[in-house]
Order: C-alpha cells, then sequence, then structure tokens
C-alpha cells in the first residue's frame, strides 16, 4: 500500500478526525500542530504514534450499540484533550474509518468546549463527509455525553 493517502480532517483550529494513522504518519499529524491522538479503536495503535512530542491515548472501544461506548470513556478523552487545548496543542480523535467513534469523541470534545451535542454533530458532518454522527446509536451517546457533561459541571 505505498500509496496510501492518510485521510484526516481539520474540524476546528484544535480539533482533527482521522481514520486509522500509521507510523509514517507521526510526522504529518505533528506538522498539524496536533500533541495528542485519542484512539478510539479496540486494536492497539501504532507505537510510533505515541512518540513525543505526540501523546497517545489508546481507549479500545468497539463499534457497536451492544455494548454502548461507557461514559466514562468519553469523559477520560475529554479530560486528557482540554489541557493540550488550552496548552494551544490540537487533538486527533481516530478509529478504523473516522465516520462513528472518532466522530462520538470529537463530539465529546467540543461539547465540553461549549458546542450543543446538535452544533457538534453539524459541524463535523460539514468538515468531514465521512463522518456519520446520525447513526442511532452514536448519536444517541452523544446526546447522552451532553446531558452527563452538563450534570458533571454544576
Amino acid at each position: 500500500m505505498p500509496n496510501r493517502k492518510f485521510d484526516i480532517t481539520k474540524i476546528t483550529d484544535y480539533l482533527y478526525i482521522s481514520a486509522w494513522p500509521v507510523d509514517r504518519d507521526a510526522k504529518e499529524i505533528e506538522d498539524f500542530g496536533i500533541r495528542l491522538i485519542l484512539s478510539m479503536h479496540w486494536f492497539k495503535p501504532d507505537r510510533g504514534l505515541g512518540e513525543p512530542p505526540l501523546e497517545l491515548l489508546w481507549l479500545p472501544v468497539f463499534d457497536s450499540p451492544i455494548p454502548p461506548i461507557p461514559l466514562s470513556v468519553l469523559q477520560r478523552g475529554v479530560e486528557a484533550s482540554l489541557p493540550v487545548i488550552e496548552a494551544g496543542g490540537a487533538v486527533l480523535s481516530h478509529c478504523r474509518a473516522g465516520r462513528h467513534r472518532s466522530v462520538l469523541m470529537a463530539s465529546a470534545v467540543l461539547i465540553a468546549k461549549g458546542y450543543t451535542a446538535q452544533q457538534a454533530m453539524q459541524l463535523i458532518k460539514d468538515r468531514r463527509a465521512a463522518a456519520d454522527p446520525d447513526i442511532w446509536y452514536i448519536k444517541s451517546r452523544i446526546l447522552k455525553f451532553e446531558h452527563f457533561w452538563k450534570e458533571n459541571q454544576r
């Protein structure tokens, strides 16, 4: 697969979504100003994606309605992301295809940054053609996370 092009989309200045990155994508990821990679796949990501200045947080989950992706996993990703963003860095959320799990995590980050769930989903759909936040089991988790985040910020 020598001609493989890395599939990455800028959502905001501080947030990107991609399909599965590999070691050779690390330099390109770094060049975008990304400092944290949130890996939302049950396969362990390539080690080179966690080499400084990149940090890698592996959050192994399945793209399936059963079991649903735990809100605690989303919270963990958001809590790792916010300090990176506040320090001026960007965050990359990825899964296998950049359609569901990565979109869920990116939506959670946007919600933590003040977007509503609907605004987050629309922004992601507008920026990333492959994104599918409207599939029922992803959308329901995004809406649940919005409620969870608001409740826990009081």
